[in-house]
């Protein structure tokens, strides 16, 4: 298989080569605005939202939306984006699979795969996102393709990267967790002149990144940011992320009888000899100009280039050795409605897991531009805050997938000119950790190419101090083309497909106070079938998009001068021409008809007093699967969607250098494919933290899953279902000093 030798961190000294130079040539204006600093850096709650496209206070936006800021990562050692989002009920992690590197999301029942953007520009590149460069990250709840574009039916993930301002500082970090992780992070701003600064956050680690076998990682990165024209009219942001990972993708334990089998939690299926590396490449330049105290214009360019070379072993199906020669047999999983039987399966110490390779060299690359031109004006007694915008980008994707054919025990696992990649077998009970043998061939190679054109236009209608309408549209063009070197019947030669798409958004909002916001919404999405870039269809044509539909309505109180967040919405999401995996072949995809989800969701953010925080909610998820055309599916609950789930967190002053405090994390059972027919159970996860504070710096314990209890983190559908065990009792040490 090919490997990769260039790392795009040497990309970095040209980026801040270029960054000078433009900072050289550029003249400090006259005029300028006074920045305003956050009151406290350590509130959990009272975030503006840093996306040009919404309001910058959410009490404005008729939709569910939550921040999780560096104060509140800070305090739970969130390190990953995923962790990070675990305070998100109602959002759940799904595990690497097929095509899938990286943080794959699902959000209130729906894939939020290709839904992740870093600076309102989208990042669909497939990878492990880290949060060393990001202040916070913004979850809209729900269907916005008026704002977003294609996809975001559950929702969208928004990472708002660290921003450089004219105040001076300097926090280096470092960390060791008792599973075997170090890290260590800088966190550089410094002023060049009176209007621009400079701001570089670092990060590296090595080590295990939980307590399960096969999870060595060793990353790096840096993310470089230069802001010229600070408080003048016209604002310059040039940035960059680099970032190099080499872990392990943990692909879980098979299914026995309609549960994860029943062994160790450190158990994994994997090979010594298996690695994921990453080059991640992200450069952004941002131009803002304000023509007149309430006209702006403001340009976004974004590329991004993600190059993945993975190794990766998945346990696929679970058997016994017979037969002559110990040859390997009996690949079924067994359900909760055909069990394998104890006495033809034999006991779980005389059954081996099958083991399937997973290896491919993907590059994922996009380019976009985004104009927004906002302004205010009075039509009458009715003030209009318009934004209107184009959008123009391309998405290229090339995966080249290879396969190892192997043998068990001698005997082959693959027949004569398969490339099914059945590459070994290992005990259940005591999986061996070697290196795996088996010849590498090339497989099937994917390309695929998408052309995106939109222009969209919002007004926000005060018609007067308590009532505002809110209404947009967007019209979008999205046209795909995708290859297969080698076609099935389940993956086209070639094939494109042409969208075009008219999205809407409408709300009206109610505020009778400062401090109260009740809201009532509508709004639409679409899905492409071949919005991954992959041949998602029934085997001769792409399917139809899904149609999304949304109606939700809540209340907003910002209570304590703005400190203090609650929420409370009830909403319900229709996705109609809704595509799932068929229970009989994982690579195969079928439109089942209509799913629907319906719910209510609440949250509380920031402090209750000067020395007491919170940060939290619970949301209820009634999903089902209806007018299904795949039978099995019909009636049932969408995988990886939790009835119940419920996080929260807090911490407490007990003097102005002591801070303790702790939380609760619930997700009831959760079905691990859309036949229902295998899941996994409910649990609750305790966490606890110790901090010692001083002017100049920090000392944090974190201590994570206290009870030790074991449950399932991620959850992979396809062969039967898999299931990642989460984190055992573990604990982090960090030291935060500021200069």
């Amino acid at each position: 298989m090919a490997s990769l030798n260039t790392s795009p961190l040497k990309l970095a000294p040209i980026a801040l080569c270029l960054a000078q130079t433009v900072l050289a040539q550029t003249a400090p204006a006259t005029l300028r605005e006074v920045q305003v600093e956050a009151s406290s850096s350590d509130n959990f709650g009272g975030n503006a939202l840093s996306n040009t496209r919404l309001p910058a206070e959410l009490k404005d936006l008729p939709q569910s939306a939550v921040v999780v800021n560096q104060a509140l990562m800070k305090s739970q050692g969130a390190t990953s984006m995923a962790s990070a989002l675990k305070n998100v009920p109602g959002l759940t992690i799904g595990a690497a699979e097929g095509g899938q590197i990286g943080t794959n999301i699902n959000l209130n029942g729906f894939s939020a795969r290709t839904d992740v953007f870093l600076d309102g520009a989208r990042d669909r590149g497939q990878y492990y996102r880290d949060t060393f460069a990001l202040d916070s990250i913004e979850v809209l709840m729900g269907p916005s393709s008026m704002l977003f574009g294609r996809g975001s039916t559950g929702g969208v993930i928004n990472q708002v990267t660290k921003k450089p301002s004219l105040k001076a500082a300097t926090e280096v970090q470092a960390s060791i967790t008792s599973y075997g992780m170090v890290r260590t992070l800088l966190d550089h701003n410094t002023k060049l002149s009176e209007t621009s600064a400079f701001r570089v956050a670092l990060m590296a680690q090595k080590g295990n990144t939980s307590d399960r076998d096969q999870t060595k990682a060793q990353d790096y990165g840096i993310a470089p940011t230069l802001k010229l024209g600070i408080g003048t009219p016209t604002q310059i942001t040039l940035s960059a992320l680099f970032q190099r990972n080499r872990d392990m993708a943990d692909y879980g334990v098979p299914n026995l009888n309609g549960a994860p089998a029943a062994v160790d939690r450190k158990k994994a299926y994997g090979n010594s000899d298996d690695r994921t590396i990453s080059n991640i490449a992200s450069m952004g330049a941002v131009v803002e100009h304000r023509i007149t105290p309430i006209t702006s214009v403001r340009n976004q360019t974004q590329v991004n280039r993600v190059i993945t070379d993975a190794r990766e072993t998945a346990a696929q199906n679970i058997g016994t050795l017979t037969g002559v020669g110990g040859a390997y047999a009996g690949f079924s999983t067994g359900t909760t409605a055909n069990p394998i039987a104890a006495s033809s399966a034999g006991a779980l110490s005389s059954m081996y897991v099958r083991q399937q390779s997973h290896d491919r060299v993907i590059q994922d690359q996009s380019v976009f531009n985004l104009t927004e031109f906002t302004t205010k004006f009075q039509t009458g007694a009715i003030k209009n805050d318009l934004l209107a915008g184009f959008e123009l980008g391309q998405d290229t994707y090339n995966n080249q997938n290879y396969y190892r054919n192997g043998t068990c025990n001698g005997v082959a696992l693959n027949t004569v000119g398969a490339t099914t990649g059945y590459s070994g077998c290992t005990s259940l009970l005591n999986p061996t950790d070697t290196a795996n043998a088996a010849p590498i061939s090339v497989g099937n190679l994917q390309k695929g190419k998408a052309l995106t054109v939109a222009t969209f236009a919002n007004d926000t209608l005060e018609l007067s101090p308590k009532v505002k309408l809110v209404a947009g549209l967007r019209q979008d063009r999205y046209s795909a083309s995708i290859t297969n070197s080698i076609p099935t019947t389940t993956t086209l030669a070639a094939t494109d497909q042409t969208i075009n798409f008219t999205s809407v958004r409408a709300g009206a909002i109610f505020q009778p106070t400062t401090a109260q916001s009740y809201y009532l919404s509508y709004s639409t999405s679409f899905n492409p079938s071949l919005e991954q870039l992959v041949s998602t269809t029934g085997g001769t044509q792409p399917l139809p998009p899904t149609q999304n539909k949304s109606v939700e309505t809540g209340t907003k109180w910002d209570l304590r001068g703005g400190d203090l967040s609650l929420t409370a919405a009830a909403f319900k999401v229709t996705q109609y021409n809704a595509r799932a995996q068929d229970a009989t072949n994982s690579a195969l995809y079928t439109a089942t008809g209509t799913v629907q989800v319906g719910g209510a969701r609440m949250g509380i953010a920031g402090k209750v007093s000067t020395k007491w925080q919170w940060f939290g909610g619970y949301t209820r998820l009634n999903a089902s699967i209806v007018d299904a055309i795949a039978p099995q599916t019909a009636g049932k609950t969408p995988a990886n969607t939790p009835k119940d789930s419920l996080s929260l967190w807090s911490t407490y002053n007990l003097t102005q250098q002591w801070e303790v405090g702790g939380g609760t994390t619930y997700t009831s059972s959760r079905y691990m494919n859309n036949t229902n027919l295998t899941q996994v159970p409910s649990y609750v996860r305790w966490d606890a933290v110790v901090a010692y504070h001083q002017p100049k710096y920090d000392v944090r314990f974190n201590m994570f899953n206290l009870a030790n209890k074991y449950y399932y983190d991620a959850l992979i559908p396809s062969d039967g279902g898999r299931a990642v065990p989460g984190l055992g009792r573990s604990a982090s040490l960090s030291v935060a000093y500021r200069f």
